[in-house]
């Protein structure tokens, strides 16, 4: 029989741990046991310190839920998230740049129209954001379907929301043949991310910003093409420099142009002031 000492008990664990039938499970669980046990060595971490690690988790697990994702909150914050972001998705400089999914995207977001207004009468300022979808080549890519969402003016996502029990402030555009699309929205505001869970009390023990810049989702996932989740944001917004979640980026920068009531990008007309953005969304094809 073999003691278990300080000095061996990583050898031992990565020994087992390579026995994993499928490869790549074992070199990443082996690989994990080697980081962790190291991390545990470079800061002498105490019993008590794993104790409150093991509480911390033991809570971001049962506060999650098929809407609430605090674990990807988790992720985000700490950098991973984009760190994979990155590593996954080496696109073409021309390319549209992917970014963070975040923890409130939801499946089945129902189909609108050029133009149709996601918002459905919500208080905010009336926002279109209108463009093409194009590849590299700068040949439009017809029919390609945009899943978008934000949250509303008080920074909340529907998927924080247990009462609502329809889609709100999120849906899929279809550009039409020649690449064209139109999104009617409301104009989104910075918000802080959920801090009443584990993940914001560890936030709040820091001096780092909870806040994310103003912002609309975008995820275009089009056959034959590098899948795309990405953000557009506000030019000129609070927080673009400080991101909680570390996912801004210059190119996805976005001018909010204010236009008086008249003509609208979706070929109708509004009453009212409203706010015009334009953006190209650029797809790469996949090799």
């Amino acid at each position: 029989m073999q003691l278990v000492t300080e000095e061996n008990i990583t050898d031992l664990a990565v020994e087992r741990w390579a026995t994993a039938k499928d490869p790549r499970l074992a070199e990443l669980m082996t690989a994990l046991v080697r980081h962790l046990h190291e991390f545990a060595r470079e800061v002498r971490l105490t019993e008590a310190e794993w104790m409150a690690a093991m509480q911390w988790l033991t809570a971001t697990g049962q506060i999650s839920n098929e809407k609430r994702e605090e674990f990807i909150l988790a992720s985000d914050v700490l950098g991973l998230s984009m760190l994979v972001v990155q590593m996954n998705h080496r696109l073409d400089p021309a390319a549209t740049p992917a970014t963070v999914l975040g923890p409130f995207h939801i499946e089945g977001s129902p189909d609108l129209g050029f133009g149709g207004d996601m918002s459905q009468g919500l208080a905010g300022v009336p926002l279109f954001v209108h463009g093409t979808v194009r590849d590299l080549g700068g040949a439009p890519v017809p029919n390609a379907v945009l899943d978008v969402w934000q949250a509303d003016d008080e920074g909340v996502y529907e998927a924080q929301l247990g009462e609502v029990d329809e889609a709100r402030l999120r849906a899929k555009y279809a550009a039409r043949e020649d690449g064209r699309y139109c999104v009617r929205t409301i104009a989104p505001k910075g918000y802080t991310i959920p801090m009443d869970g584990p993940v914001g009390d560890l936030i709040g023990r820091t001096a780092i910003s909870h806040f994310r810049p103003a912002h609309i989702h975008f995820l275009i996932n089009e056959p034959g093409f590098e899948p795309l989740i990405t953000h557009l944001f506000q030019e000129g917004a609070e927080y673009l420099d400080s991101d909680v979640v570390f996912g801004t980026k210059q190119e996805l920068v976005v001018r909010f142009e204010e236009r008086e009531p008249g003509p609208t990008p979706d070929g109708g007309s509004i009453d009212v002031p409203w706010i015009e953005a334009r953006y190209d969304f650029v797809l790469q094809r996949q090799a």
